[in-house]
């Protein structure tokens, strides 16, 4: 039982930035408009992200900048760390650099990369970015696990690549002849696609760069495109967002001021997040390389079988600041409650906890309050904030005191202008500044700005819904409020808040509930699909090796879901807060197919149109033990 709450605990000296906001309204034909600065100011930032490339190359040529473990092909297990300075990674850039001016590659003729985190794609990004060739992360299951091209060939069709990365070139070519694209030039780490043979990286490697390189930069201005992300996709299918230097610079800076980092104190990061998602692949490497850091590629995710590589890599390399998303979190917490040896090397530095992609639970921030209070004495800060794509992300840090408030997002970073506008019963956050991006590549109409992106003000309209987290003072900060474009209307013409029905379910169950969808459009009651958390219900049920739908029959999960039922709608009477009925659900939310993002996101709306089968069953008076009615 806990016997102190988490801020009762000490906290671990770490310096982060200013607070402090301001606010100011006006009134106009949108309603009550409020805004929100930073009082602080945005200090400089280079033009170029690879400006400080050079610079620590100079500066700190013998410091790790990249590492990840040796591949061992004949075992598929990997071994001792490779690791690359700051200066050989320059020199290995500059390389890919010179190679990759023989190709004609611009932003209308990108450069693709399929495959997963590597040293490989690291440098053929440095490479890329040095000789000005926007490039382009996808994600490698598009390729490697899809079962029909669909998925690749819209982003094929959306960026027009002219050159292809398809990692060790195992399992690619199927995709990419489907696509057909072999016509286009593909380079490999072996130099073979599925036998064929192709470019090898090695090539492009072992050519002499020249000034040529740096003569390229003279064309180049803070605005040029470093590369193209595509948002998750968490309510439609993706968009294409150009991100440039500025984007990059600039949001690298707040985050530098935001949390306070030294390339004096270099960070040391042991990270898994995927680099075509704007989290891993903007913030945290951008963040290592921004401040003179390290990165060390994890190779463990947090699912069943591939945690061990994670726990592995934090008993040896003990990271200064950790970042990642509140499943990966949930799974670390529990290791940590069990593992001595993993304790003892993983507090030995880390003095600051981040995540992002959803909202932490109050449970876990005191079972983390609780493992480095009983292991160390003190607790380790936790912060957070909102981040989209399309604003290479960062917008808000809880730089304020500590806060365990779910959904708690903090206040403008340095730089960052915020605009609080009314729409229907919610209140969309707008976001103004350096790191937005221009607007959505050759979307709808080919224009660069959408109609629907951004207002009169040139504010870009994030979708996201926030409250006050003090109605009385907006200056200390905002909580998340759900996506907008994910609520609807009841028969009763009553809208429905997903985001905060979704919390309260997963808060209240979260023993049992990973994830929760809102069902209900066009009805007359809300219903949900309840995904559960599938270890613990075989570990409760002692079911281990049965289908999922004998372990959610089981006579323990029965009582338990009749009992969440039977509580989960105290204090509440109105139909847009009574859950009505909800389906465990067989099938987990598919990637592929877009219902679940990188980052661990449902697609709300994606998933109540391709579940028609697990609507019927929820609302059907079939007698079904997968469905649960309110009591």
């Amino acid at each position: 039982m806990t016997q102190f709450t988490y801020h009762s605990y000490p906290e671990r000296a770490v310096a982060v930035g200013s607070s402090d906001a301001v606010v100011h309204q006006k009134y106009d034909s949108e309603g009550d408009i409020h805004y929100i600065n930073a009082t602080t100011p945005l200090d400089d930032y280079p033009d170029f992200l690879f400006d400080k490339l050079y610079e620590y190359a100079k500066k700190y040529p013998d410091r790790v900048l990249i590492a990840r473990r040796e591949l061992n092909v004949a075992t598929n297990e990997r071994g001792d760390w490779v690791k690359l300075t700051y200066s050989d990674v320059l020199k290995k850039a500059r390389s890919i650099a010179q190679a990759l001016l023989e190709y004609d590659l611009s932003e209308e003729r990108p450069l693709m990369i399929l495959s997963e985190n590597s040293i490989e794609v690291f440098l053929l990004m440095c490479g890329a970015m040095l000789a000005n060739v926007p490039y382009a992360l996808v994600v490698p299951a598009y390729s490697l696990v899809a079962k029909n091209p669909d998925k690749l060939q819209y982003v094929i069709d959306k960026l027009t690549p002219a050159l292809f990365y398809a990692g060790d070139g195992k399992g690619f070519l199927r995709q990419l002849k489907a696509c057909g694209q072999m016509d286009k030039p593909i380079i490999t780490s072996t130099g073979n696609i599925d036998g064929e043979p192709c470019l090898n990286l090695n090539d492009l490697l072992a050519t002499e760069a020249t000034d040529a390189v740096e003569q390229t930069h003279k064309q180049m201005s803070a605005d040029s495109i470093v590369k193209f992300l595509f948002t998750s996709g968490s309510t439609g299918n993706p968009k294409v967002v150009p991100t440039t230097h500025r984007m990059l610079c600039s949001n690298q800076q707040m985050l530098k001021q935001g949390l306070c980092l030294t390339e004096e104190d270099p960070l040391v990061l042991v990270d898994w997040l995927s680099w075509h998602h704007t989290f891993g692949g903007s913030h945290n490497l951008g963040i290592a390389l921004y401040n003179g850091g390290t990165f060390y590629i994890d190779d463990g995710r947090p699912v069943a079988g591939k945690f061990d590589e994670t726990i592995r890599n934090l008993k040896e390399i003990s990271p200064s600041k950790y970042f990642n998303v509140p499943v990966g979190w949930s799974m670390l917490a529990n290791a940590l409650e069990e593992d001595e040896a993993l304790r003892d090397n993983f507090f030995k530095k880390v003095d600051l906890y981040f995540f992002g992609g959803a909202s932490l639970s109050a449970e876990l921030w005191q079972q983390l309050g609780d493992i480095s209070y009983q292991h160390c004495g003190e607790r380790i800060r936790i912060m957070s904030g909102i981040g989209m794509t399309e604003t290479s992300p960062s917008c808000t840090f809880t730089t304020g005191l500590s806060n365990d408030t779910p959904s708690f997002l903090g206040v403008p970073a340095a730089g960052v202008e915020i605009k609080l506008v009314p729409i229907k019963d919610k209140i969309e956050l707008r976001i103004k500044g350096p790191h937005v991006m221009p607007g959505y590549w050759r979307h709808d109409t080919g224009t660069s700005k959408a109609a629907d992106s951004f207002d009169d003000e040139g504010f870009y309209c994030s979708g996201d819904g926030v409250l006050p987290y003090n109605p009385n003072d907006l200056s200390e900060g905002l909580v998340y409020d759900g996506r907008i474009a994910e609520d609807f209307k009841l028969t009763t013409g009553t809208f429905v808040n997903v985001g905060e029905l979704r919390n309260r379910m997963v808060l209240k169950g979260m023993e049992l509930i990973e994830d929760v969808v809102l069902t209900g459009e066009g009805k007359s009651e809300i219903g949900a699909f309840v995904f559960v958390k599938e270890k613990v219900a075989r570990k409760l049920t002692e079911l281990h090796d049965t289908e999922l739908k004998q372990v959610l029959e089981h006579d323990r999960l029965q009582a338990w879901f009749s009992d969440f039922m039977s509580t989960i709608n105290d204090g509440y009477e109105a139909s847009s807060k009574i859950i009505a009925r909800i389906y465990l659900m067989e099938t987990p939310p598919n990637v592929v197919e877009g219902e679940k993002t990188d980052k661990g996101t449902l697609n709300q709306r994606k998933l109540r149109n391709n579940r028609v089968k697990e609507t019927d069953k929820l609302y059907g008076d079939k007698a079904d033990k997968l469905r649960f009615l309110a009591k």
